[in-house]
């Protein structure tokens, strides 16, 4: 399986994808220190920091911006490497191999996921590192309600990288149904409307329903992408 993920790896040029996780992380990275210690999130006339409902702490926005963006990642991934190759053919070729269609669709989706949980959680310590050390020079605009050195934090923020990343297999199965490339990346973008809403002081992001009944739908759906796949084609 390993080769098999290491060849999707190097058949979809993986090194184009960690350049791009490389310049999302140095932007979201870059946003955050903005938003945390040059005030541009501050009311003009109060000077106050002016956040939606449930986004008032650091974590909060560093968790929704890392998740919206690697939620869309994961999904145009998924998109250039099982979508796109059902709809160029490529697909049928490597259906061809004397290895079982499930092994090589797992394999795929398998690639997908470790490089974008890997990529969403270094990130994330990035961010969290590079605000935490500048704030014992700099006060912060908002509270840093985390702590490094508490084992938790690394459980929360492995847990929360899981679900978002998993979470993107929602958007293949939808993709693949409507043979579309387009709709894989359409359907990370709802994602990211429903488990990031605001109903006035009502947020979506404190609800911790959504996001089990959403992750243990991605994994559903996720098997019933592979268990159909050496009985029928997907596209």
């Amino acid at each position: 399986m390993l080769k098999l993920i290491k060849l999707e790896w190097k058949k979809n040029n993986i090194r184009k994808y960690i350049c791009k996780a490389l310049i999302l992380a140095a932007l979201l990275c870059l946003f955050v220190f903005a938003l945390a210690f040059l005030g541009i999130a501050n009311d003009p006339e109060t000077g106050i920091p002016d956040a939606v409902p449930g986004h008032n702490t650091i974590s909060a926005s560093v968790e929704m911006l890392t998740g919206m963006a690697f939620l869309v990642l994961t999904g145009v991934m998924l998109s250039s490497f099982i979508v796109s190759a059902y709809k160029n053919k490529t697909m049928n070729l490597m259906f061809s191999y004397p290895i079982k269609r499930q092994k090589i669709l797992l394999s795929q989706m398998l690639a997908v996921w470790i490089f974008n949980f890997a990529a969403l959680t270094l990130t994330k310590l990035l961010i969290y590192g590079c605000v935490l050390f500048t704030s014992q020079y700099k006060a912060p605009s908002f509270p840093l309600d985390y702590n490094m050195c508490d084992p938790e934090f690394y459980i929360q923020l492995l847990a929360k990288s899981f679900v978002i990343v998993t979470m993107g297999f929602i958007a293949l199965y939808i993709g693949m149904f409507y043979q579309s490339s387009k709709t894989v990346i359409v359907c990370s973008f709802l994602l990211i409307f429903l488990t990031q809403a605001n109903i006035g002081d009502l947020t979506m992001r404190d609800n911790a329903v959504l996001p089990a009944i959403l992750t243990g739908l991605s994994l559903f759906l996720a098997f019933l992408s592979i268990s159909r796949a050496e009985t029928k084609d997907l596209i």
